[in-house]
């Protein structure tokens, strides 16, 4: 099984990231990060879509994303919301061609964060929108903080649901 891991951030998310690929590869899964912030979409405005067409860097997420079979998505909290990176990313996937839906329908996904604020606001925005666009999103999620760090056990169980729903 492929599993993307897709960041939005920097810092102590990317952190998060590659804590849960570690686990992942242990776990003896196939996986990749996949870090938004050094993608450099352009942003995302039917002007500029129209004007400069569907940027390449999209169409290769695309194809990536077609090729996955699970996701991880590991984003900060951004005023109550999810950070402009990943909204960024789905409106581009979501006009990137006729079969876009496929990068992400019927896929289970898992959602994380670390935030050093509370962090449910951006797990639940992410879980209402991946929803939306066709993912099945895993019941249980990761919230980290400086105070409260990854359960590793926890991690591993979030991660064979994950396993499973994609089997």
């Amino acid at each position: 099984m492929k599993i993307s891991i897709i960041v939005a951030s920097t810092n102590t998310n990317l952190a998060l990231a590659q804590q849960l690929n570690t686990i992942a590869l242990e776990m003896g899964q196939t996986t990749q990060i996949i870090n938004l912030v050094e993608e450099i979409l352009p942003l995302y405005t039917t002007k500029v879509q129209t004007q400069q067409g569907i940027p390449d860097k999209v169409k290769e997420l695309a194809q990536t994303l077609m090729n996955t079979d699970a996701m991880i998505f590991v984003a900060p909290e951004y005023n109550g919301g999810i950070p402009p990176t990943l909204t960024n990313a789905i409106a581009w996937l979501s006009v990137s061609g006729d079969d876009w839906r496929g990068c992400f329908n019927g896929k289970p996904a898992v959602i994380a964060t670390h935030s050093g604020g509370g962090g449910q606001y951006v797990l639940s925005a992410m879980r209402n929108q991946l929803a939306y666009i066709g993912m099945n999103v895993v019941g249980r999620q990761i919230l980290t903080t400086n105070s409260k760090p990854l359960n590793l056990d926890s991690a591993r169980e979030v991660i064979t649901q994950l396993i499973k729903l994609s089997s």
